[in-house]
């Protein structure tokens, strides 16, 4: 009997001894532990993108704070994107009149009825003067074609692409002055294709809208074209300007009115619903969580999954994954990497001082929350799988004797 308890007992500890050379690393885990991500840090073979780990303190949380976000107001170094504003451009269609004195080009002679008999003309016919009969005509609607020209009676073509207006009038005019008496001419934009943004996406009356001289800027347009289908902190607002792309949140757009910049001729305006979340992973509850505010602080983030696992995390090693602006990269001392720079934020909540600093810790749009493993948990379950192994052991000793 002694015999088979023996045995028993020496099975029990081969099979210990077994589990401990294979050492607690071949143990099932949500993640790594804090030292592991630490020691990955200084291994290129752990960290081929060159991640940086960045201590959670006052000083980052400014530099944070000071980051100034990617802006439009560069755009309008770049020029309009197909004439001035206001300027006439293939595809309008042109309302041109001319008024003349006497006999004209356009009055037939001045034949009776052909035209508007003025008060001085009437003054002058009645004191014996010369005919100062004044008629208008109103010529077919013009379009200016892909050249940027028109036909003109007794004229020919003209160039008007990238003229005003009245810069068209005048220069009509002077061309009708050996031709005709007194000639005056008005040109007005009946169809003003050339003056129009394209506004596009996530929006309730997406298409073509006209610009005025009033100057119209991104938050108008937006407006004519009935607002963002969305909230305004999940819509990302698109400009493209003479093959340059510039992209801003609607709601930086909102809060910054020197961002809201007069739009040109030929620009595109999109409005994309982007909706904002972050991911956890680690010893809490693993989910993908949508902002729904529009501002979302550290503390909030990891409140609402209901912070770190009590029998699992450590929470003084949780940690915050981002791709920095270079701006950012550069006030901490690193040296910025194309596409962005990865940090990871190490944030210690055993200590109370970060916990005011997560409430002004502002999220970003696909940032990774991990809560580190506590490296007593791999014991835990190292001891709980030793005892799942000995007990049948020492159950089967003891019924024995």
């Amino acid at each position: 009997m002694d015999y088979m308890i023996d045995c028993y007992a020496s099975v029990a500890r081969i099979l210990a001894i077994s589990i401990m050379l294979a050492g607690c690393s071949a143990l099932p885990s949500s993640g790594p532990v804090s030292s592991q991500i630490l020691q990955a840090e200084k291994d290129p073979k752990l960290n081929p993108i060159g991640f940086s780990i960045i201590p959670f303190t006052p000083r980052t949380l400014d530099i944070l704070r000071s980051e100034r976000l990617p802006l439009l107001s560069t755009l309008e170094k770049e020029g309009p994107g197909q004439g001035e504003h206001g300027a006439i451009g293939p595809g309008d269609v042109l309302a041109i009149s001319v008024f003349e004195i006497g006999s004209g080009l356009f009055s037939g002679g001045g034949m009776p009825g052909a035209g508007v008999r003025t008060a001085a003309g009437a003054a002058g016919v009645a004191s014996g003067g010369g005919n100062t009969t004044a008629s208008v005509e109103a010529l077919p609607p013009i379009e200016v074609d892909d050249q940027g020209s028109i036909p003109f009676p007794y004229i020919g073509r003209i160039h008007v692409a990238g003229e005003t207006p009245t810069q068209l009038a005048k220069t009509i005019e002077s061309q009708l002055a050996s031709k005709s008496q007194s000639p005056q001419v008005i040109v007005r934009v009946i169809t003003d294709l050339h003056n129009s943004v394209i506004v596009s996406g996530d929006i309730h009356r997406p298409g073509r809208q006209m610009l005025s001289l009033a100057h119209e800027g991104l938050l108008d347009i937006i407006a004519m074209g009935g607002g963002a289908s969305h909230s305004s902190e999940d819509s990302m607002v698109l400009l493209t300007r003479h093959g340059v792309t510039g992209r801003i949140p609607l709601r930086t757009l909102e809060n910054n009115p020197e961002q809201n910049i007069p739009l040109m001729p030929g620009d595109n305006v999109q409005v994309i619903y982007l909706p904002r979340t972050y991911t956890v992973f680690g010893a809490t509850r693993v989910t993908q969580t949508p902002f729904d505010t529009p501002v979302l602080t550290l503390d909030e983030a990891i409140a609402r999954i209901g912070g770190p696992a009590d029998d699992r995390a450590d929470a003084n090693a949780i940690f915050l994954f981002r791709y920095e602006s270079d701006e950012v990269a550069q006030k901490l001392g690193l040296v910025p990497k194309p596409g962005g720079t990865p940090i990871i934020y190490s944030i210690d909540l055993t200590n109370p001082t970060n916990y005011f600093l997560a409430q002004k810790f502002t999220m970003k749009d696909k940032d990774l929350i991990y809560v580190s493993n506590a490296k007593i948990n791999k014991l835990y379950k190292f001891l709980g799988l030793i005892g799942a192994v000995t007990s049948p052991a020492i159950t089967a000793a003891y019924v024995a004797k």
